[in-house]
């Protein structure tokens, strides 16, 4: 990489702690320098090959590098800029026990070329390569005034313009497509595989019939061209395929105009990072980079030898100190040079606790003063899932869900998705859940006897409930057996507790909001935070961290989810009604909403379960609402075969796919939910102890109203001795939500002496189904339709 003289990331990282290297005033001398460390040999030989193009050539000068303390550099002219190179390393491998010669890229690369073969000499504090404005874009950040502010969109790069003809043709499916004005709906955008991917298979679309009506497509997209990938090379760069030219350092400008101009709509992007595998290994595979210039150091080895592939592919070894300073490293660059606002780390829990909390530290020690960043506002958080050879703390403590808890670091919360939706993404594509039909209306999946299905869909809802209150270990509430506990208490049908979160940040509710099993890199969160005049103490955003989903880029869409588990003989029209009512838990709960890209539009794939390698035709979104893309063809065989059974006759059928007009309500009751969460604070509080004293669940114990769960949220009164007043608007808020297919009633007696009434967003809605729900004042009684989610506030003025 081209760099000032002694800057070299891996230079500064044997050197000094992160969070003094952006402290460091060094003058900047012009020349350019590579450095690379490896394990001290003997008669090591490491050498920079430099090339004047991206491709093809001979290199026009070949560099031998010196060694100090472990650190090989050299030094060159700052002609180098604009060239690229590769690190020529002669290491003894432990794979084919001999001394190998082994071309690799810089494990530190920031540019590369085309191909991904050679490493880009870039300087990234360059003028040149900063647009207008960018040193002064921390001032124009939207304010977060704390992390329970946020809700999250996960969305594709790619999917987000690629098939929308009102962008320039020039720019559909890259980064500069966001450059264009952007409809403000979120405040934090998820951005989806954003690094280097090299893989090079190549397109193909294979066409075929089923014998019925429909002409199906199979569709196998390069990562280069239509397709995403969760296999890295490089942590580093951009991933060139969304720039206009991926040759040279474009990729760096048009990456930092797309966060620029989000950032300038009141969006912040997350960074989806995949730091727990790497797609090669070996001496001799194109893709390996770090196992050629340490082998058997920054993958993790099992007994044998043999690197461990839990992930699906090789492991990496966060454990070793190299490893976690890479990452540490790696980090601080997309923060300070690409000015992002957070990280969804990629399977977290495979990576190690104390590199998630370092982290975490260095990243919000930075200021706007050292570094043009202010770090407090800064969300981390991830896949917390504890298995493979890192389970129960096998390799040292690891970043799980248990462990995570105190850190600020958000998880994403799966025991609300399987209960809301009926069993786990592994488990029997017909099992129902609270919200897909389970007791309620059955579909032909055999759930047991009709005790068996009460008492799950009763331990459902104490797992919702659990969730709605932040997943907090020690929240109380009233359990399906009348008796009193706390969320930890509550037990997964594993065994496990239900609730492991201190606080409300810990956990990040997903609605399956962004491309399942797709690419990784833009997250959004919803522009409409609640408006505020205090200040913001640092220590209030980092106070909070629950992440509640019911879908993401992995599995099938919310939509298909719910089509495929509700009863083959349910109309289209109650299907929409499901999906906007799984999306509505989600939103109105505390803790951070995470949605997929589409929930709100009705998103489906054709009941493809692993979209990341179906290239465009599957992953369409249709921002015209004309389509949900519904019924486009059989998925592809790898991950859907099985299943294919059960989705031909559902795809085959017609009256399955939603038309605009169901779209359209999709997308306006969505929009209203997300209105009425900033509408008040109480939906987001930004404690513990808030939530603790403030939210009640009403319709518990073993009496009650199957497909119904009651939360109350109470504020306090000015100048009334008791809970303080948050809310100037709202006193009291009820919100009622109903699975069922017949209207419900429930009677809260104290509710008697309150005057509620249907939220103001609800009375104007155009679903009429909605505005009947009702409030009679002399008995307490609250009615709710057939499912719906009502939500009643007590105005102070009243």
């Amino acid at each position: 990489m081209f760099i000032p003289l002694c800057l070299s990331p891996y230079f500064l990282s044997i050197l000094s702690p992160p969070v003094k290297q952006e402290k460091r005033k060094i003058k900047r001398i012009m020349v350019t320098s590579v450095h690379i460390w490896l394990t001290s040999a003997s008669k090591q030989v490491v050498r920079a090959c430099i090339y004047e193009d991206p491709l093809g050539r001979d290199p026009v000068e070949i560099v031998t590098l010196k060694e100090s303390n472990g650190v090989w550099c050299a030094i060159g002219p700052r002609s180098w800029e604009g060239c690229y190179y590769v690190y020529e390393v002669s290491v003894y491998h432990s794979s084919t026990l001999r001394i190998e010669k082994c071309i690799a890229n810089d494990p530190y690369a920031r540019g590369l070329s085309s191909d991904g073969r050679r490493t880009l000499f870039v300087d990234l504090d360059s003028d040149a390569l900063k647009p207008k404005g960018w040193c002064n874009l921390a001032d124009d950040k939207p304010i977060l005034h704390s992390f329970s502010d946020i809700s999250i969109y996960e969305l594709h790069i790619r999917d987000f313009s690629v098939n929308d003809p009102t962008v320039d043709a020039d720019f559909r499916g890259g980064y500069l497509a966001f450059t264009s004005q952007i409809t403000k709906c979120w405040n934090h955008y998820h951005l989806i595989q954003m690094n280097s991917r090299l893989i090079s298979q190549p397109f193909k679309m294979k066409m075929g019939t089923t014998g019925g009506k429909i002409s199906f497509l199979i569709v196998i997209a390069s990562p280069l061209g239509n397709g995403v990938y969760y296999d890295p090379v490089l942590w580093g760069v951009p991933k060139g395929s969304y720039a206009s030219n991926p040759n040279g350092p474009c990729r760096t400008i048009e990456f930092r105009k797309m966060v620029q101009a989000l950032n300038c709509i009141g969006l912040r992007v997350v960074l989806d990072v995949v730091y727990n595998h790497l797609h090669g290994s070996g001496p001799f595979d194109e893709n390996s980079v770090l196992d050629k210039i340490v082998p058997g150091y920054y993958l993790r080895l099992n007994r044998d030898g043999c690197i461990e592939q839990s992930t699906c592919v090789n492991n990496t070894a966060s454990e070793h100190f190299m490893v976690d300073r890479l990452i540490l490293d790696d980090l601080l660059c997309w923060v300070v040079q690409y000015k992002v606002d957070g990280f969804r780390f990629d399977l977290m829990g495979h990576i190690m606790k104390r590199t998630m909390v370092k982290a975490t530290n260095v990243l919000n020690g930075l200021s706007k003063d050292t570094s043009g960043v202010d770090g407090s506002s800064i969300y981390i958080y991830g896949e917390g899932w504890d298995f493979g050879e890192v389970e129960k703390n096998r390799r040292g403590v690891n970043a799980s869900q248990f462990n995570l808890r105190g850190t600020g670091i958000g998880s994403f919360n799966d025991r609300i998705r399987d209960a809301l939706l009926g069993g786990s993404p592994f488990g029997h594509p017909l099992q129902q859940g609270f919200v897909t039909g389970l007791l309620l209306q059955p579909n032909d999946h055999n759930h047991g006897s009709k005790a068996d299905q009460e008492r799950t869909l009763a331990g459902s809802k104490d797992h919702i409930q659990v969730g709605m209150a932040a997943n907090l270990r020690d929240f109380v509430l009233t359990n399906c057996d009348g008796q009193e506990v706390k969320g930890s208490e509550v037990l997964t049908y594993g065994g496990s507790p239900v609730a492991y979160a201190l606080s409300p940040t810990e956990t990040v509710r997903v609605v399956r909001v962004f491309l399942m099993n797709y690419i990784w890199l833009l997250s959004i969160l919803l522009p409409v935070i609640h408006s505020s005049t205090s200040t913001r103490p640092r220590d209030q955003l980092l106070s909070l961290s629950q992440v509640n989903y019911v879908s993401a880029h992995d599995n099938e869409t919310l939509f298909d989810i719910v089509t495929l588990k509700t009863p083959i003989e349910m109309s289209i029209d109650e299907r929409c009604r499901l999906n906007h009512l799984a999306t509505s838990i989600i939103a109105l709960s505390q803790g951070i909403p995470f949605f997929h890209a589409g929930d709100e539009m009705l998103r489906s794939k054709s009941l493809d379960r692993d979209s990341y390698n179906s290239g465009d035709w599957f992953n369409r979104l249709d921002f015209s609402y004309n389509s949900n893309n519904w019924g486009v063809g059989l998925p592809p065989r790898e991950k859907n075969e099985k299943s294919w059974p059960l989705i031909k006759p559902r795809i085959g059928d017609p009256s399955f796919k939603p038309q605009s007009t169901h779209i359209l309500s999709a997308v306006e009751n969505f929009l209203n939910v997300l209105r009425i969460r900033y509408s008040s604070p109480l939906f987001h509080l930004r404690t513990a102890n808030a939530i603790q004293q403030r939210v009640r669940f009403l319709n518990t114990g073993p009496s009650w109203i199957p497909g119904v769960i009651v939360m109350s949220i109470e504020d306090g009164h000015e100048g009334v001795p008791g809970l303080s007043q948050l809310d100037p608007i709202y006193s009291y808020i009820v919100v009622m939500i109903n699975v069922c297919p017949t209207a419900v009633s429930f009677a809260i007696p104290t509710a008697r002496t309150r005057t509620f009434e249907l939220h103001p967003v609800q009375v104007v809605s155009s679903d009429e189904i909605v505005r009947n729900s009702t409030y009679e004042a002399l008995t307490g009684c609250f009615t709710v339709p057939p499912r719906t989610t009502s939500v009643f506030v007590e105005p102070r003025n009243t």
